[in-house]
């Protein structure tokens, strides 16, 4: 009987690649060089994309690829206050707005949330309201609704774009969720699309675009001041 060592490969290397954690059964590790990066899939049952001519409404991703994502998740606000001046009382004119950008890849699809620490308050503790929209189609933080009196006062927004909720459409509005001391909102949804919402399932893409427009309108009697409140948006991916 002739016996022999066993050896145990740490990594594959050659002139131009190397691969690291060789199991690959498995395919553990990755494989990089100067110039290539390259991810594996390997152990599944039939990774890959598949479509049916039954079907154009469905498609199955199947495989680690596609949890990998080639297109790193970043959120971008321009600019990053609204400045609304000076406000003309019973008028709908006075508005600002924001453009928010997301790069997504991930592959559970994203949403961006926003919320206000409170109403708009003066120095002086005066408020403007969120606004509950017109008496014919009324709004709050989660349900939208037409804003065309300017008998109708507080503040509000409504959003148009990639991937907004299709309640905003034919410019409806909403009043802001308020998380102050003493309120009871959360975060709302402004932007996103995930796999679990039917219609919305989740696109991957660069450079998704849509637009705040926040609007504010008071009556003549409303007290004199500077008023402010802080909005804070969260960009969440899900992987």
């Amino acid at each position: 009987m002739f016996l022999s060592a066993a050896n145990a490969q740490s990594s594959l290397k050659s002139t131009n690649y190397e691969i690291t954690w060789p199991n690959l059964n498995m395919a553990a590790g990755g494989s990089t060089s100067p110039g290539y990066k390259m991810g594996i899939t390997a152990g599944q049952t039939s990774p890959g994309l598949y479509s049916s001519y039954l079907s154009t409404g469905y498609k199955i991703r199947a495989g680690f690829q596609y949890i990998h994502s080639i297109i790193p998740f970043s959120f971008k606000i321009s600019p990053w206050a609204l400045n609304f001046d000076t406000i003309n009382p019973d008028t709908l004119d006075n508005n600002q707005s924001l453009d928010l950008t997301v790069n997504s890849g991930a592959a559970g699809g994203y949403q961006v949330k926003v919320q206000e620490n409170q109403k708009l308050t003066s120095t002086a503790n005066s408020t403007i309201a969120d606004t509950n929209c017109d008496v014919a189609d009324t709004c709050n933080q989660n349900d939208a609704g037409t804003w065309t009196q300017t008998t109708t006062y507080g503040f509000g927004y409504n959003m148009t774009g990639t991937d907004v909720p299709s309640e905003f459409t034919g410019s409806k509005y909403k009043g802001f969720a308020n998380v102050g001391i003493g309120s009871t909102g959360t975060p709302v949804k402004i932007m996103g699309r995930v796999p679990a919402a039917g219609p919305e399932g989740h696109v991957a893409g660069k450079n998704k675009t849509a637009t705040m427009n926040a609007r504010i309108n008071v009556s003549n009697v409303q007290a004199a001041g500077t008023y402010h409140n802080i909005l804070t948006f969260f960009a969440i991916p899900t992987y």
